[in-house]
């Protein structure tokens, strides 16, 4: 191919090349020093290409026309020519004159001898959009063709190659481009890694304090940047791959990647992707180990230049963040990567203060990590959240909208948040009480727990729980599958769990118990020390019915006692509330139920039998048990709470029993014989000690609940007609927000208070009063401050509380 135009701009391997990354190798020192160099050239050379395109769209009509006729075929009949050559190329183009000599439309092309009109016919009616547009596609096509010049690796060259020819066939049809056929269209596996990670962060660090999970946020945020503005290697640089189909699949996912995220930063035209919302878990496992090493090298090399804010998060935090990550990546039986995975919303701290607004109304789990910038760097710009590190920077904008979020929860109703019960503890002596604590534990040089504040007393499972974190013991959720092969070690762990629930369960026929362990609809929690399976439960999950069976449980005999039955079950709750699941049942004989009542089961049973009926196993002379599971409970730490609360109230009470200590003489009512009652106030000391009188409730006025439906409907049917009332309206459509009821549990609308009025269910006002605030503070929750939803939301608050008053249903 040749032009008749100055030569396109080239863009450097760092921005168009796919050869073997500088950090093939551990990263070293002076490669890291070079990154700043190749970023320079990265964004010099994308700078060049905006001009390139700004500077065609420049060009007068005709010139235009000469740049397109390149790439049209000849219009005259029977004619083959393909494209306009010009028959005097400029010596030098460009070189003095930044436009070139415009030709005319009548200049012969050098190949075919018709007109340069001839080729361009088809646009004589096109507008000035439509061929800045194909001009932009025509600065592409000469990139990639200087990309299919220097490219060495084979399969990236033959990609540039076929994305040359699909633009260059869109400039002559004038279409837009679109790549179609064996690459599928993405995404092209689910969940996404974004998607994964984001549930990494809910289902490690969900239950964690604000502040820690933070950290995590903040490094999963820089995790997916650094992914989506990573350089895959070719596949010849692998080298030759044990598994022949890792190697097949890492081949697809590399021209995919080419084809949708590297190629379209340069050639804008093509439609652009990032790299963690079309790749799924097949791409990360390819990828994961080497670019962990590479970055934490990278960090490393440049730990110096860092400000210590940042030193700390990507030398001490990261890597253990990594390390977590890498076993959920390569783990056989991860949850992460099930695509019904649900976060426990109730026990994560709130997301709403880091995520960018969205158009809907709400924003998706995958936009919370979703970078909507790109960093200076190749690895991103680390935007350091609010009140993650102790030096508390914050940007003025971020400042600004946390205070505004401050000042419009100060301005919930009662209903919307935390009632503050007079008399309470203040919140300063609670974390006064709670510092000391933390001190005395410091200065025994032991970490605060159960040991430390009641030794005697331990609970059950505390044994265990120290085990777990000193990593003598792990958990695993493992099953056999009909899709993909096992590892081997699930396997072995399989056979071992067989064999343990065989040995201890030894009225169960061992055929029966091995088909129920290997049945791929079943799954086993196992408890493995030294790489030997010590404990079990086997269970089968039911999602459409809420409800988990527990088939079998068993732990070793020279095991007992040791509370690994009860961390055993507990980590099978906390599983259970991460898939949303909050039910359990099991048939227990003589033997187990006294296990199974110390879990929380009773013969009580809280969900309806035509639930469970016809799915559950019946066993003769056994008892149906079953436990109801609350979401907002982390069971692996429950007890251990507990045990601080407990020590938190002793304490107060000792502070309380100090201030109010004094010795009174003793009581003089009796002295002329016993007259009852006797006033409690006036028992000496009891005041002072911090009693107080019941407060005499004034017998309400009873409303007439004809009265009080009229005066409900009147407000509601202005409520409704407010103009702020329209997102409440009716219930949130999920394709709107596909999100929206994983983390809003109880949804409410206008339309439904409107039914729940007719059927009489407003018998009070302060039902009413109720599901107003609930909408209110659904809204609040779900959408950021600065958004339309979020001022809806207030306004109607406002509107209805006046509404109420002026109805005599709420105090002036």
């Amino acid at each position: 191919m040749s032009t008749n135009t100055d030569p396109p701009a080239t863009p450097t391997d760092d921005v168009i090349g796919t050869g073997i990354p500088k950090q093939t190798t551990a990263a070293t020192t002076g490669a890291a020093q070079s990154q700043s160099t190749e970023i320079s050239h990265k964004t010099n050379n994308l700078q060049r290409i905006a001009q390139k395109k700004m500077l065609v769209r420049s060009f007068p009509r005709n010139k235009k026309l000469e740049k397109l006729a390149v790439y049209s075929t000849c219009k005259s009949e029977g004619c083959k020519c393909n494209g306009w050559k010009n028959p005097n190329p400029p010596t030098q183009p460009g070189a003095t004159d930044p436009i070139p000599p415009v030709v005319s439309l009548t200049d012969p092309c050098k190949s075919c001898r018709h007109s340069l009109g001839a080729h361009v016919s088809h646009l004589d009616n096109t507008d000035e959009e439509e061929l800045n547009r194909l001009l932009r596609i025509v600065v592409d096509v000469e990139n990639l063709f200087v990309c299919v010049h220097r490219e060495e690796d084979a399969e990236a060259k033959q990609v540039y190659f076929y994305l040359f020819k699909l633009l260059r066939k869109c400039i002559s049809n004038m279409s837009t481009p679109s790549i179609e056929g064996s690459l599928g269209t993405p995404p092209f596996e689910k969940p996404s890694i974004a998607k994964g990670v984001t549930n990494f962060v809910a289902y490690k660090f969900g239950t964690l304090a604000q502040k820690e999970w933070q950290t995590m946020y903040d490094l999963a945020k820089m995790f997916l940047h650094c992914l989506n503005h990573w350089k895959l290697w070719p596949p010849a640089s692998r080298g030759q791959q044990v598994d022949e189909k890792d190697e097949n699949d890492y081949k697809l996912n590399y021209t995919r990647w080419l084809c949708f995220c590297h190629v379209p930063v340069f050639c804008d035209s093509l439609p652009r992707f990032d790299t963690t919302l079309i790749f799924g878990r097949t791409l990360l496992r390819s990828v994961f180990q080497t670019m962990r090493r590479q970055l934490l090298d990278k960090f490393r090399a440049e730990k110096d230049k860092m400000p210590p804010d940042k030193k700390t998060l990507v030398l001490t935090h990261f890597p253990r963040f990594l390390t977590m990550l890498e076993q959920e990546v390569y783990g056989s039986s991860s949850p992460i990567w099930d695509p019904e995975f649900v976060q426990n919303s109730s026990n994560m701290p709130s997301l709403a203060s880091t995520v960018s607004p969205s158009g809907a109304a709400g924003v998706s789990g995958l936009s919370r990590f979703t970078s909507t910038t790109v960093g200076t760097d190749a690895y991103g710009a680390l935007n350091i959240s609010p009140g993650l590190l102790s030096s508390g920077r914050r940007s003025s904008r971020s400042q600004e909208a946390a205070e505004k979020r401050k000042a419009d929860e100060a301005g919930l109703s009662d209903g919307a948040k935390r009632p503050r019960i007079d008399g309470d503890i203040p919140k300063e002596l609670l974390e006064e009480v709670v510092a000391d604590m933390t001190t005395e534990a410091e200065g025994d040089g032991t970490m605060l727990g159960p040991e430390t504040l009641c030794p005697t007393n331990a609970a059950r499972d505390e044994q265990a729980r120290q085990e777990e974190k000193d990593g003598k013991i792990d958990f695993h959720i493992i099953n056999n599958s009909l899709s993909h092969r096992p590892t081997n070690q699930v396997f072995i762990w399989l056979i071992e769990v067989q064999n343990l629930f065989s040995h201890q369960l030894p009225r169960m026929p061992k055929e029966y118990i091995t088909r129920l362990v290997f049945d791929p609809k079943h799954k086993c929690l196992v408890l493995v020390k030294h790489n030997h399976v010590i404990g079990g439960i086997c269970f089968r999950m039911f999602p459409t019915q809420c409800f988990t069976e527990i088939v079998f449980c068993a732990v070793t005999s020279s095991e007992q006692v040791k509370g690994y039955g009860t961390t055993l079950m507990n980590h099978l709750k906390d599983y259970h509330l991460i898939h949303n699941i909050t039910h359990f049942l099991t048939f227990a004989d003589e033997f187990a139920t006294g296990y199974f009542k110390k879990q929380g089961f009773s013969k009580d049973i809280k969900l309806p039998r035509s639930q469970y009926l016809g799915y559950i196993k019946d066993y003769e002379g056994a008892t149906l048990m079953g436990c109801e599971l609350c979401p907002r409970i982390n069971y692996t730490d429950f007890s251990r709470v507990i045990r601080k609360q407990k020590e938190i109230i002793k304490r107060l009470a000792a502070r309380k029993s100090l201030e109010t200590e004094k010795v009174y003489s003793g009581i003089t009512l009796f002295k002329e014989g016993v007259k009852l009652p006797i006033p409690l106030e006036s028992i000496p000391g009891l005041i002072e000690s911090g009693w107080k009188p019941p407060i005499k409730k004034e017998k309400e006025n009873q409303i007439d609940l004809d009265q009080l439906y009229n005066q409900l409907r009147t407000i509601l049917q202005q409520v409704k007609s407010h103009a702020s009332a329209w997102p409440f309206l009716k219930p949130v459509d999920k394709s709107e927000a596909p999100d929206y009821y994983d983390h809003i549990r109880f949804p409410m609308d206008l339309r439904t208070m409107g039914e729940r009025l007719k059927n009489k269910y407003y018998v009070h006002k302060s039902l009413f009063v109720a599901d107003m605030n609930r909408i209110v503070t659904n809204c609040r929750s779900y959408n950021e401050p600065d958004t339309e939803y979020y001022k809806c939301a207030n306004t109607i608050e406002k509107y209805y509380i006046t509404k109420m008053k002026e109805a005599g249903l709420m105090d002036k």
